[in-house]
């Protein structure tokens, strides 16, 4: 369960104005080992790794391994890992419930329908969120407000009503786009290639196409699906 001190001392401090790696720094040190990065890789997670590496070396994260991810998301994973002081755990699904949902709707459910496809998400992801979350007090993530309308209000540091109460936050809120990659480019941040694609969000292979100029950040996502609803069940309210 949350330690709920922990939690109400975090909370004590606005950090609306502060900076990530301020924000970062003062969770992290009234945490301590209560605390642990949900990184997928993606180009924000890649930035609050190199910042955290910075502040505490062998930060604790973890990663969801859906089974379905491209080869370039397992390239950076090895080269992240390479690069940072980190204590990284990689999480699987449960081999008997992904084949029961496999052999009851096929190998790509998740095209027939919204719900097939929330369906393969909890199976793959949403679980093992579930499971490894509840040895934590606070999660931090790479959520941004700019990437889409289901993420418009996240707070820099909010409470997580969906998982106890505990801590979430979200760093890079307040970040533009620009912003993330300046920070990379600035101190020579290891990415995903799909980025160099077309690519600007990355999940599961077969749920993630490179956008074309002018397109949502996000609509790359599930993108037979409405945008204003396009969530995997990690982050829904």
């Amino acid at each position: 369960m949350p330690n709920s001190a922990l939690i109400q001392k975090a909370l004590k401090e606005d950090q609306k104005d502060k900076s990530p790696q301020e924000v970062l720094e003062y969770v992290m040190n009234i945490m301590g080992d209560d605390i642990i990065l949900a990184n997928s890789f993606s180009a924000e997670d890649v930035v609050i790794a190199d910042m955290m590496a910075k502040i505490k070396p062998g930060f604790k994260c973890f990663v969801l391994d859906t089974g379905r991810l491209n080869p370039e998301t397992y390239e950076i994973i090895d080269r992240i890992q390479q690069k940072y002081s980190m204590n990284l755990e990689i999480l699987f699904p449960d081999k008997k419930q992904v084949e029961d949902m496999v052999k009851e709707n096929g190998i790509n459910l998740f095209y027939d329908s919204i719900e097939n496809r929330k369906q393969c998400c909890f199976v793959r992801k949403v679980e093992l969120l579930n499971e490894i979350l509840p040895q934590y007090s606070a999660w931090v993530c790479g959520l941004r407000r700019e990437q889409s309308s289901t993420r418009s209000a996240v707070l820099k540091i909010e409470t997580d009503e969906n998982h106890d109460g505990m801590l979430k936050i979200n760093p890079l809120a307040d970040w533009s786009y620009s912003d993330v990659w300046d920070y990379i480019k600035a101190n020579n941040v290891p990415y995903n290639k799909l980025y160099d694609q077309g690519y600007k969000s990355i999940g599961c292979a077969p749920c993630t196409r490179a956008i074309e100029k002018g397109e949502p950040e996000r609509s790359g996502r599930w993108w037979w699906e409405d945008p204003d609803s396009k969530e995997c069940g990690l982050h829904s309210k």
